[in-house]
């Protein structure tokens, strides 16, 4: 028995992260470049930033991670899509303040290094930022023995964008009369899995490869189905149309997330059966027997982004993003709040 230990005895393999580090190397380069100067593999990225554009330039940033949806990742041993995931909670965190984003990083902590899950991840995390337009500029892989198990990781992202100070999207035009209109998810997002992930797995007794008529595919297909990247879509809305606020529907709902870009003064009515809910949510909440309360502060419903417009701005939005393929409803609308009441009611 030998007497000296290494790090690898520890569970950590240097050389295997070496290797790793060379293999992604070629990966990201399918990544927006523009800016970068340097990147993966140095001790910090550099990004050259453009600010011709701009007469005052704001950079804009957010921080966010996928959840639990990383559990059904790894039930159905399948991670090149997580990783847009991870993009979309971010980016789309800044491009409802109207900002474009720059650059992304990552944070990817294993138990164990396995080489092929974390290729996979990293190559959604580039498919990612080539669908918000955004360098991919470096990033941390981490091997944690002890504290995941086997086959276990995590997922943590970063996103850097910018505006100009006069075009930064705050909600502070928001006036009674303003329509609000809706966006379609894809679906969950990646948001409420711990919630989701009882009802499939451990009441339903589902396995991921269980089929669900309803939905069309199989219950880990539909739970696996990546998160709508909104930021080029709002970018076009921003350049043809006046937008005075846009709500990222991400955790806690409608009714959570809304109230963050009302002002004071005003409340948004919802119009209930003004937009096509997908079947995945019907299904949760029949299978699990939620609320409408626990739904509606849980889930997007199928409700990605709100837009707050002006009222002769509501159709044109509209037929803009019908055309572009996009599931489009007008959902409600902005009156004047009374003493004490809430900033969400339903109509």
């Amino acid at each position: 028995m030998k007497d000296s230990l290494t790090y690898q005895d520890a569970g950590v393999d240097i050389d295997k992260a070496k290797r790793f580090i060379r293999t992604i190397k070629k990966i990201t380069q399918k990544a927006p470049r523009s800016g970068v100067i340097a990147g993966i593999g140095g001790f910090s990225g550099l990004y050259s930033l453009d600010v011709s554009q701009y007469d005052n330039p704001v950079l804009v940033t957010s921080t966010d991670g996928v959840g639990t949806k990383v559990k059904v990742a790894c039930m159905m041993d399948k991670h090149d899509t997580i990783g847009i995931d991870l993009v979309a909670m971010c980016v789309n965190d800044i491009a409802v303040q109207g900002a474009k984003p720059l650059f992304f990083l990552d944070y990817l902590s294993m138990g164990t290094l396995v080489t092929e899950t974390a290729e996979a991840i990293v190559h959604g995390i580039v498919e990612g930022c080539k669908q918000a337009k955004c360098a991919l500029i470096g990033g941390e892989t981490a091997e944690m023995p002890g504290v995941y198990s086997k086959g276990e990781y995590d997922l943590a992202g970063f996103v850097v964008g910018i505006v100009d100070n006069s075009k930064i999207v705050d909600g502070s035009e928001i006036a009674v009369g303003h329509k609000l209109v809706g966006i379609g998810s894809s679906g969950l997002h990646s948001n409420g899995y711990s919630l989701a992930r009882k009802i499939c797995f451990e009441k339903l007794k589902l396995k991921v490869d269980d089929k669900v008529d309803i939905l069309g595919r199989t219950i880990g297909e539909e739970l696996l189905e990546p998160t709508k990247i909104y930021s080029e879509v709002i970018r076009r809305l921003l350049r043809d149309f006046q937008i005075h606020g846009i709500a990222h529907i991400s955790g806690g709902g409608i009714v959570e997330n809304l109230p963050r870009i009302l002002p004071s003064s005003c409340v948004g009515v919802i119009q209930k059966g003004s937009w096509e809910v997908p079947p995945i949510f019907t299904f949760l909440q029949e299978a699990g027997k939620l609320s409408k309360r626990e739904m509606v502060r849980t889930f997007n419903n199928g409700i990605g982004i709100i837009l707050v417009v002006p009222e002769k701005e509501a159709e044109g939005i509209v037929q803009f993003l019908t055309a572009m393929g996009e599931k489009i409803y007008i959902i409600g609308s902005i009156v004047e709040r009374e003493t004490a009441s809430n900033q969400i009611a339903w109509a």
